[in-house]
């Protein structure tokens, strides 16, 4: 066998970037620049703001706020962070985290998503997996079945 790999064995076993094929950037494809406002956020802005909107709901709305002994809390804090992200996410397009690391939901159309695509959204995310499983343009399942795209502000 040859020192060379095929083609096609490269394209599987490093990418379809590997093969050489030019995917351009993340959001290109749904007409987002690359760079600065309106750009897809990073992977590490998301999950920093996820962090921070868990720490919100757990330590300060269950654990302050309802008084609730985190021995006892059971599913409390993920139907918080659930309820939280559908109020906040559907009314002003953000919750804490993202406002606090300069991102935002937005429709696909540019706007702020309806009430009905931010519940399944929210949902979604609250399941975990759907949010860790994403495309080509940085959109979990989650963002996805919601027609949403989280963006830079």
């Amino acid at each position: 066998m040859s020192s060379k790999q095929p083609r096609w064995t490269q394209t599987w076993l490093g990418g379809v970037r590997s093969a050489g094929v030019d995917l351009g950037h993340p959001g290109e494809r749904l007409g987002l620049p690359e760079k600065g406002s309106g750009a897809v956020a990073g992977f590490g802005r998301r999950i920093a703001a996820l962090l921070i909107d868990w720490a919100i709901c757990t330590w300060a709305i269950v654990q302050g706020f309802l008084r609730i002994n985190p021995a006892e809390q059971g599913w409390v804090p993920l139907v918080v962070f659930g309820v939280v992200n559908i109020l906040l996410v559907g009314t002003m397009g953000m919750t804490f985290g993202m406002r606090l690391l300069g991102i935002r939901v937005a429709a696909l159309d540019g706007g702020n998503p309806r009430l009905l695509p931010v519940v399944v959204r929210s949902l979604l995310l609250c399941m975990a997996v759907p949010a860790l499983i994403w495309d080509r343009d940085q959109r979990g399942l989650h963002d996805r079945a919601g027609n949403t795209v989280v963006v830079r502000m």
